[in-house]
């Protein structure tokens, strides 16, 4: 990543007119966000989860990346969950945006892809919602506990999945409740 970082700084000395390694100009700077980002996604690339895969389709846009999922455990073993995610200009004082792009019968994530995640609720009367302190790798190894041990059926988004897994009990090695919404 630390390619990006220069070429992010060469960029900004061609849009200001200067030749690369020219003199800084102070009124076309980096965001505070995309300086976190080309850090953060450099600890998140070093640190990413065996069971997900970070890709980002502009390697200019390190604000906007997609997330695959694949637990290898548990109910929803074998299958693979895509997360778009979208970290605002306001970031790291609010969290990023997280949409579940998969179709997927889970207490914790709404048929219409909303997902239900303390850390990323910028406000939390317990204290484990959004702070600055957290980064990526929080959100990303967040939402890979989801399929594991966060998977919480006592406090769902999505009621009827978490009332049908109450009343079938059905075991952890199934993993077709992926399957139930097509």
């Amino acid at each position: 990543m630390l390619t990006l970082a220069s070429k992010l700084k060469r960029d900004e000395g061609v849009k200001a007119g200067r030749p690369p390694g020219g003199p800084s100009d102070s009124s076309h700077r980096v965001s505070i966000r995309d300086r976190l980002l080309i850090k953060e996604v450099a600890e998140l690339e070093a640190n990413l989860p065996s069971t997900c895969k970070a890709s980002f389709p502009d390697e200019n846009k390190l604000h906007h990346f997609q997330l695959a999922v694949s637990p290898d455990e548990g109910y929803y073993q074998s299958g693979t969950f895509h997360f778009e995610i979208d970290v605002p200009e306001a970031y790291n004082m609010v969290p990023p945006k997280v949409k579940c792009q998969t179709r997927i019968w889970h207490p914790n994530i709404a048929e219409t892809g909303e997902i239900c995640l303390s850390l990323l609720r910028e406000h939390s009367i317990d204290g484990t919602g959004w702070a600055p302190t957290r980064t990526l790798k929080d959100v990303v190894w967040g939402l890979n506990s989801l399929f594991t041990d966060l998977l919480n059926f006592d406090d769902p988004l999505n009621i009827d999945a978490a009332e049908h897994h109450l009343r079938d009990k059905l075991p952890k090695s199934w993993s077709g409740i992926r399957l139930l919404l097509t």
